[in-house]
């Protein structure tokens, strides 16, 4: 496999949230809004990348009976980091996130790929699996937050466009429309790979 479909697989073959299913707590929890899911992403993907990173370069040297208890302590690190960054530069996102950032650390897209990839690759295909499912998982938290903020509130990254005393459809910023808006996203991700699959090949 090149690098680029090691990338490629965390956008499209294996995203983790619309192909996987793996993540749903933060991607159905803090996707209210379009800046909130950029957010919970770019951290995610911190933390998956310079995770990866570690653990692959590591990987000779830590005994496998301990290697789980290691790679948690290493991506509780990079949270940690994370979390202390954005408490003391940008406070109302991070008010806004809430327990979702610390919870990284149990999010087992990031243990998984510790687990599968990170501990069996070198360091460069470390790296770029964690971009390509941070990327990934970032799309579509963006992307599902853009939906939602939109049909809900009539605004995107906090810009109304809409009257102020205007409305949008309130259940896409509950629960019930965070549900609804990714089977949508799951529905047209299937149907794509559906068409593609059943297209021609060329000789």
């Amino acid at each position: 496999m090149n690098q680029w479909q090691n990338f490629s697989k965390g956008i499209l073959k294996e995203n983790p949230v619309l192909v996987l299913v793996l993540g749903m707590c933060p991607t159905l929890a803090v996707t209210s809004s379009a800046i909130n899911g950029l957010a919970m992403g770019l951290a995610f993907t911190f933390v998956l990348t310079l995770s990866n990173v570690i653990i692959s370069s590591i990987r000779k040297i830590v005994p496998k009976i301990i290697r789980i208890p290691v790679f948690i302590v290493i991506i509780a690190t990079f949270v940690t980091i994370i979390d202390m960054v954005m408490h003391a530069f940008v406070p109302d996102l991070y008010k806004a996130l809430g327990i979702f950032i610390p919870l990284i650390v149990v999010n087992c897209i990031v243990l998984g790929r510790a687990e599968a990839f990170a501990s069996k690759n070198n360091v460069l295909s470390s790296l770029i699996d964690g971009l390509g499912m941070g990327v990934g998982f970032t799309l579509i938290l963006t992307v599902l937050g853009m939906i939602r903020e939109i049909l809900g509130a009539g605004s995107i990254f906090g810009y109304k466009f809409i009257a102020p005393t205007s409305d949008g459809i309130l259940v896409f910023i509950l629960a019930p429309g965070a549900f609804l808006t990714l089977g949508i996203l799951m529905a047209l991700n299937n149907l794509y790979k559906n068409k593609m699959s059943n297209k021609p090949k060329n000789n």
